[in-house]
């Protein structure tokens, strides 16, 4: 059974998001707030392969083609987010979050459902960003072809 292009290409971005943040844990940089900026290359590339199967497919629809990367992109932060809820509870719960950025969001000392909670809405975010982002260099491109 072959998965959705959505599904696969979500996973796609939760594996990349998860490999670059088990590396940054690994070094000691996990507290470095800038470099999760990073993770949205992983976001931007799930959903332009999402958006590049699209178009090899003939879908050229713009709000088609929206609505497919946007599906794209919430999985794959719904998987991340889900994935470090695991992680923080396997690491100790509460008490890990210290290890991890003190300046995220609000400061203070948030619980690990309110520190992924935090991370949800930031991820939305920027997973938003992207697919807009995506929406218009992709076409560009289709526009160039034609």
């Amino acid at each position: 059974m072959k998965l959705p292009k959505e599904l696969a290409n979500g996973i796609v971005i939760f594996a990349g998001i998860a490999i670059y943040f088990l590396i940054m844990e690994f070094f000691g940089l996990s507290k470095i707030l800038y470099l999760r900026a990073f993770n949205a290359a992983f976001v931007f590339y799930g959903v332009s392969r999402t958006l590049k199967s699209n178009i090899k497919e003939g879908k050229s629809g713009y709000v088609s083609n929206l609505l497919s990367a946007g599906i794209t992109a919430i999985i794959g932060v719904l998987l991340s987010v889900v994935g470090l809820l695991t992680y923080i509870y396997l690491r100790g719960g509460n008490q890990y979050i210290d290890n991890l950025s003190g300046e995220f969001l609000f400061g203070g000392k948030p619980t690990a459902n309110e520190y992924c909670i935090g991370v949800l809405f930031e991820g939305v975010a920027s997973a938003v960003i992207m697919v807009f982002v995506a929406m218009q260099l992709w076409r560009n491109k289709t526009s160039a072809e034609d």
